[in-house]
């Protein structure tokens, strides 16, 4: 299996290997902007985290469909791994292109603040999805659910799988990330709050790349044997440790939970590998990034409450845009669900 990760994570190089993608440029429907002079024929950028994955992958669907949808021109590219430097280069690259937004799932906060501000001097709409930037350097922030809520519930997940006593670990992305990050603090709070019980033996980095995560569960599993359960808190981190679990003969005996898709954990759920996993439509996400990034550049307010199409009602906390709730996935429900 550690050859199957290997595989899945140059594939995803590949993917990357073109300095854009074009996922949707409006050729097809020029005559039709033509026939509208209130439609402007506006270029967004979006800049995942790291590229070629399941997750991003489902969000850049998301991004070829409300561009389609909204007669825009969207480019989509992030590195091949998920590092703040070559995040850097790429917004770099699209403020030379002189687009009309930029969107970026941040792998450092901070350090892409003087980048992203060099794009608003230029007259560029920043905004952030997915993983937040600094406040100052970003119009607004799409997030997915609401932060505090999300790390209480992985937690409580966890707990209610383990009986809520024993060691556990989380495998993070990476420490820096501002959701990543956020999730971990309120994930350790509620296990310091409700699950005295529990004890929190480490957490592993692994910049959201399979075979990094498969070879730190591996770990785990090797320096912990009285090991209880594992917390993957990015989508890479849960089909890593399922395997390793089922790898070590332990499916059943260690509890995996965490965020990821359905596409790469079902296998794991039916064979009792791993427990639950929780996430949202990444494809929704996707498709709300640039469904907003038009409204923000035509003008339009944001309306707490407000219906956004192929989306549903999101909710507004102060600069902050709230998709909605997670989706819990089980052995029971995960067939429900593709994506």
């Amino acid at each position: 299996m550690v050859c199957f990760l290997i595989v899945i994570f140059v594939s995803g190089c590949e993917l990357n290997s073109g300095k854009y993608q074009i996922i949707y440029n409006g050729d097809q429907k020029k005559e039709q902007i033509k026939q509208n002079e209130n439609k402007e024929n506006y270029t967004i950028a979006i800049v995942p985290k790291v590229s070629g994955i399941p997750y991003f992958n489902a969000v850049e669907e998301g991004a070829f469909e409300a561009g389609e949808d909204l007669n825009v021109k969207v480019l989509f590219t992030g590195p091949p791994i998920a590092d703040w430097k070559q995040q850097r280069n790429i917004i770099e690259d699209f403020i030379q292109r002189d687009v009309d937004l930029i969107a970026v799932s941040a792998n450092d906060p901070d350090r892409l603040g003087p980048v992203l501000q060099k794009a608003r001097e230029k007259g560029i709409k920043v905004i952030s999805w997915d993983s937040d930037t600094d406040t100052k350097y970003r119009e607004l922030f799409i997030n997915m659910v609401d932060p505090e809520n999300l790390g209480r519930h992985l937690m409580d997940n966890l707990a209610s799988k383990m009986g809520e006593k024993g060691e556990y670990a989380i495998m993070t992305g990476s420490h820096v990330a501002a959701n990543l990050s956020t999730w971990m603090n309120y994930i350790i709070k509620q296990q310091e709050e409700e699950y005295p019980e529990m004890k929190l033996v480490e957490v592993v980095e692994t910049e959201d790349n399979p075979q990094k995560s498969y070879t730190g569960a591996e770990k785990l599993l090797k320096t912990y044997p009285n090991l209880k359960g594992i917390l993957g808190s990015s989508s890479v981190g849960p089909p890593a440790a399922a395997q390793a679990v089922k790898d070590a003969g332990k499916a059943g005996m260690v509890t995996v939970t965490g965020l990821s898709t359905p596409n790469l954990m079902r296998s794991y759920l039916k064979d009792g590998s791993a427990q639950m996993i929780t996430l949202w439509s990444p494809k929704k996400l996707g498709y709300l990034t640039v469904s907003l990034a038009k409204k923000l550049l035509s003008g339009e307010n944001l309306k707490d409450g407000q219906h956004i199409g192929k989306v549903g009602n999101i909710k507004i906390k102060g600069d902050t845009v709230i998709m909605g709730l997670p989706i819990d996935f089980t052995r029971e429900n995960i067939d429900q669900y593709d994506f």
